[in-house]
């Protein structure tokens, strides 16, 4: 835990660990016996650790889905998938979109093809990445790659965890809105299961441009929504000073989300988060999605077509005068 990175409303699990740090260092370098107390200060952690993050506010849960100690999109797929993982690149058209990520692999005998949208770990990284934000290209690879795991009836997993579509000149020159308009199009037509999983942030038509699916479904600290938390307080308030309100009045979280009936389920992460430990948020991953595949390929293709339209037809509410 000596390189783990602290949120503000984390402070007091810091200071907790360093306490609990100290006293074992006190155990080991003196004849004094310090096992009750570390003890003692362990339990108090336990206890900490669930009054913090079982309570969570909006933007607290927006601030964990952002922790860069985070798994990232080819972390899972490195994980789930191993050695089987073959990347795939290029969009046949203008280049490789690095912020955009895909390939086949295998979670056991079952094959997949795995899309998501990949942000960097430091500075050098993020920048290679884009920082998560994808251009029309990576969505456009994205389409190419699902029409290649239709061709052979494989399933499809896609990884949301981006700040948004890339908002730049060139991009808007090279059809940004046209590019995810086709993928949310052409994604009702495909063929094979679609397995979503919000990961991260899933913000606005960079994340619905691959969001599409029978099967949507966000970790417990993520959050999905038109706009972010500052974008939306600087509309409203000129300032990024209520990003608070705004992440409440949002109704972004998963549990939101659920409870608006906008998603199919909330996939559990260890207390703390996913990156408190990986390896268990993994499994927990894994075996949703196989899981679920086994229930969706269970239906014939056009039940399937149909389920997924009725799912997205059923979405909101509207009222004619």
């Amino acid at each position: 835990m000596e390189n783990m990175e602290y949120l503000e409303f984390e402070l007091p699990i810091k200071d907790l660990h360093e306490q609990i740090e100290k006293c074992q260092a006190i155990g080991n370098e003196s004849d004094i016996d310090s096992t009750a107390m570390c003890s003692q200060l362990t339990h108090k952690l336990e206890e900490q650790k669930i009054a913090i993050y079982e309570n969570l506010t909006a933007w607290q849960r927006v601030q964990l889905s952002r922790h860069p100690s985070r798994p990232y999109a080819l972390d899972y797929i490195k994980a789930l998938c191993g050695d089987t993982f073959l990347e795939l690149h290029g969009d046949r058209n203008v280049g490789d979109d690095k912020a955009m990520v895909g390939g086949l692999g295998k979670i056991g005998d079952q094959s997949f093809m795995f899309i998501g949208t990949q942000k960097g770990y430091n500075t050098k990284t993020r920048q290679y990445r884009n920082f998560g934000m994808a251009n029309p290209e990576g969505y456009r690879k994205a389409l190419r790659l699902m029409k290649s795991a239709e061709k052979f009836n494989i399933p499809i997993v896609t990884l949301i965890d981006t700040p948004g579509a890339y908002p730049g000149l060139e991009a808007e020159e090279r059809g940004q809105g046209e590019a995810i308009a086709r993928n949310i199009y052409e994604m009702f037509g495909i063929k094979v299961p679609i397995l979503v999983y919000v990961i991260g942030e899933g913000a606005s038509g960079g994340a619905l441009g691959i969001g599409v699916g029978d099967s949507i479904n966000m970790l417990e600290n993520t959050w999905y929504s038109v706009i972010s938390p500052e974008s939306c307080s600087s509309i409203l308030w000129r300032s990024w000073e209520h990003k608070e309100k705004a992440a409440e009045a949002l109704k972004l979280t998963a549990q939101d989300m659920k409870k608006a009936g906008l998603i199919d389920k909330i996939v559990k992460e260890p207390l703390g988060g996913a990156h408190y430990d990986r390896e268990t948020t993994f499994a927990t991953v894994s075996k949703e999605i196989l899981s679920c595949y086994k229930k969706l390929s269970k239906l014939s293709t056009e039940d399937l077509l149909q389920a997924r339209m009725d799912k997205f037809v059923a979405m909101g509410q509207f009222v004619e005068k």
